[in-house]
């Protein structure tokens, strides 16, 4: 069974929604959430999930609403925390990661931390049983892959394309995979434009797929309840669900 990854953002448009979303999501076919932590300059991120994070912003979003949300989230369906590495620097990596340890966090996703920074953490990490998401893109070469992908945990980020996330571009991610495919056995997962249009075709030859900007448009849309929200984006994930597993 191929698995789905789901990011969120949290706190928009309210800590309450994010946790009733969470726990839809966990039962309407996503693996593995992907709680996003707002941000005022996500440098890796497209229009779309940038302006759930200014709007969390500007709702007065704190980084101890993640913790809150995490705590009633985490138990019931496995948690990463997906965020710019700022916030968590200012919290204190050592300190943040014993926190996300005891309310049952499984691990994070810094995009903006390179390979080579983040091996300062490496052990940070692997005493406390948690996942640090090894990203890979397809400019990366096959030597960079075997360094990048030897402790990869949990899973690995295949980035779609050279880009931001949600522009739908489309690049053949085969030789990438292969490459992968012959340094490591953790499973991958691809992530960048990844819809209900694109899922099949995306799940190509890797293990998942991770959806972001297809749910975070649904929570940006003004005309729908909350109630509404939560339905279409479980309705979305469902299908995509069913997509790659076909």
């Amino acid at each position: 069974m191929k698995k789905l990854v789901a990011y969120i953002t949290a706190g928009y448009p309210d800590k309450n929604f994010t946790v009733d979303l969470a726990l839809a999501l966990g039962e309407n076919g996503v693996d593995t959430l992907e709680l996003g932590v707002p941000f005022s300059d996500p440098v890796a991120d497209g229009p779309v999930i940038e302006a759930a994070n200014q709007r969390a912003l500007e709702g007065g979003f704190r980084f101890a609403d993640l913790l809150e949300i995490s705590e009633k989230v985490a138990p019931k369906i496995d948690t990463l925390w997906m965020g710019y590495f700022n916030p968590f620097y200012q919290y204190g990596m050592e300190a943040l990661l014993e926190k996300a340890k005891s309310i049952s966090v499984n691990g994070m996703i810094i995009p903006d931390v390179p390979y080579e920074e983040a091996r300062v953490y490496h052990s940070l990490f692997e005493n406390r049983g948690l996942a640090n998401i090894t990203f890979v893109a397809p400019t990366d070469g096959e030597e960079r892959i075997a360094m990048i992908t030897a402790e990869a945990r949990k899973f690995i980020y295949l980035v779609a394309y050279a880009g931001i996330t949600g522009s739908g571009k489309s690049e053949d991610l085969a030789p990438t995979l292969a490459m992968i495919k012959r340094h490591t056995q953790t499973p991958v997962y691809v992530g960048f434009g990844v819809n209900e249009q694109t899922a099949r075709e995306k799940v190509q030859g890797a293990d998942g797929v991770i959806v972001g900007s297809a749910i975070v448009n649904v929570l940006l849309d003004d005309s729908l309840s909350n109630t509404q929200k939560i339905a279409k984006c479980c309705e979305i994930t469902r299908k995509i669900k069913s997509l790659i597993n076909e």
